[in-house]
């Protein structure tokens, strides 16, 4: 099963392609989409839904998870959001491909363990969890990624639990409490 991934915005959208055999999840690709600020809103739109259809075709995802809307914005960001999330679902439901949206709570709960996480504790989780060597440019790919894999969570009872079900050899563990519990100088508060 191949995930697309989406954290929309309309500055940067993170996108994130993950495919689950057998319970084992890899990345296949995960970069963003940027947009000048400069730009008309309708051109950002378009760029968003362009790069994402090529993804689409490229990778053939079977499904696209998408974070909702944030509501602790001011309307003119909530509205932005909303423009880029409505590119989003456009250029999957223009290659039929089903689309599920998460809170991002939810995508939070769903890879750290607590849905108050913060972007820094999903974005490593996300790196140990798929075994990333190299830490993506902004958070809004990670979150892209973490969204993809909160959806394998809800989906498939084979990838459920598989995620979390790390041993402590090599560095892993199974959720951010646990890397804290054993590294508390490492964290920062």
């Amino acid at each position: 099963m191949i995930i697309l991934g989406v954290d929309p915005g309309s500055l940067v959208t993170g996108y994130g392609v993950v495919e689950s055999v057998n319970g084992k999840v890899r990345v296949v690709e995960c970069s963003y989409i940027k947009n000048d600020s400069a730009q008309p809103m309708p051109d950002r739109l378009n760029g968003i839904f362009t790069q994402l259809v090529k993804v689409i075709e490229q990778y053939r995802p079977d499904e696209l998870a998408l974070e909702t809307a944030f509501y602790g914005k001011n309307a003119q960001s909530a509205l932005k959001l909303g423009h880029a999330r409505g590119a989003a679902m456009l250029a999957a439901v223009t290659h039929n491909v089903p689309t599920t949206e998460y809170s991002p709570r939810e995508v939070k709960k769903a890879v750290v363990g607590s849905g108050a996480a913060s972007k820094e504790q999903v974005q490593y989780m996300v790196k140990s969890l798929l075994k990333m060597k190299s830490t993506p440019k902004f958070y809004d790919t990670t979150d892209a990624l973490a969204v993809a894999l909160c959806h394998l969570t809800r989906r498939s009872p084979q990838d459920r639990g598989r995620l979390h079900r790390r041993s402590r050899r090599g560095g892993k563990y199974s959720d951010w409490k646990a890397f804290v519990k054993a590294n508390p100088r490492r964290v920062r508060s």
